[in-house]
């Protein structure tokens, strides 16, 4: 009756794990923002890294070698972002979206190959603009997508793996925005919509202000609550957007120069000639070139 019991027991354990795809012994989750750098570890290796080969898959392409045995391939495409680890984990490079999915370390001995492999599921958060411009005025609306490239293994489906949104659902894994204070942005908020399309992705379209020049919004990824990693995206706002209102272009004798007062140009709006001088006249502000005698104003 025991040994009944044990069985029954045993059967419960295993059809658990099936149903659930919990991850084996030998897993690991690794959370990291796209842009840096990631090291990855490689659980299973042997006293030396000869041994070491580091397989990668995901669910849109066939599974490549990165390091055989110690040596980094130089055939594929990224293999100049790659490096291998002296306790023989695989260090990547600038991360970008297309690095998530599942990387194998595995170890072979006179071409056995020895234990089961050391799993690592890299899950890559990326924020990208609805604005192709690296300065966007007051006024305008803009949409920022942040979102979880994400890829696990599917112990039920072994060869389909499981999508990012299923995987998120079954882990508790949650997207959020953030403002500069770290306080979470809700729909509650009428200056911001938030809307999240799938469990992998959240939006936020807000309409900017003079004031957000330089102003912050973080995009966090937690599991259990816990902050695994964040991409902040900075509002870069057009300085002269602002108040270019009206343009005149006048005459200016040279004995009216007196009148103008030398103004510091932006870093960022240095003209393409070193003869331009900023200018500021009355309420107005421009440009004035001294070989052409001409100013260029722009009302206030």
């Amino acid at each position: 009756m025991a040994d009944k019991c044990h069985l029954c027991l045993l059967g419960l354990i295993i059809l658990s794990s099936l149903l659930t795809g919990t991850s084996g012994v030998n897993d690991d989750h690794v959370f990291i923002s796209s842009g840096e750098n990631v090291r990855l570890p490689c659980n299973n290796h042997l006293h030396d890294c000869k041994s070491t080969t580091w397989n990668y898959d995901n669910r849109h392409s066939a599974t490549v070698e990165l390091i055989r045995l110690g040596i980094k391939r130089k055939d594929i495409e990224r293999h100049e972002r790659l490096s291998l680890g002296s306790d023989c984990s695989l260090n990547i490079n600038n991360i970008i979206k297309e690095d998530y999915g599942l990387y194998s370390c595995r170890q072979y001995v006179n071409g056995q190959q020895q234990g089961a492999d050391a799993r690592v599921y890299l899950h890559v958060l990326h924020v990208s603009s609805s604005s192709s411009q690296t300065e966007i005025s007051a006024g305008s609306s803009v949409t920022l997508y942040c979102q979880l490239y994400s890829y696990s293994y599917s112990y039920t489906y072994p060869y389909t793996g499981v999508s990012c949104d299923d995987w998120i659902r079954s882990e508790g894994i949650q997207l959020f925005w953030v403002n500069q204070a770290g306080v979470k942005l809700t729909i509650s908020d009428s200056r911001y919509q938030i809307s999240a399309p799938g469990h992998c992705i959240i939006t936020l379209t807000t309409t900017l202000l003079n004031e957000d020049d330089n102003r912050e919004w973080r995009c966090e990824v937690t599991h259990r609550n816990q902050v695994k990693t964040s991409v902040t995206y900075t509002v870069k706002s057009s300085v002269l957007g602002s108040f270019c209102v009206t343009v005149i272009s006048v005459l200016v004798n040279l004995t009216d120069r007196r009148n103008y007062t030398p103004l510091p140009l932006p870093p960022t709006k240095q003209p393409n000639t070193d003869l331009l001088q900023l200018l500021s006249y009355g309420q107005s502000t421009g440009f004035f070139h001294p070989l052409q005698e001409r100013a260029v104003l722009i009302a206030a």
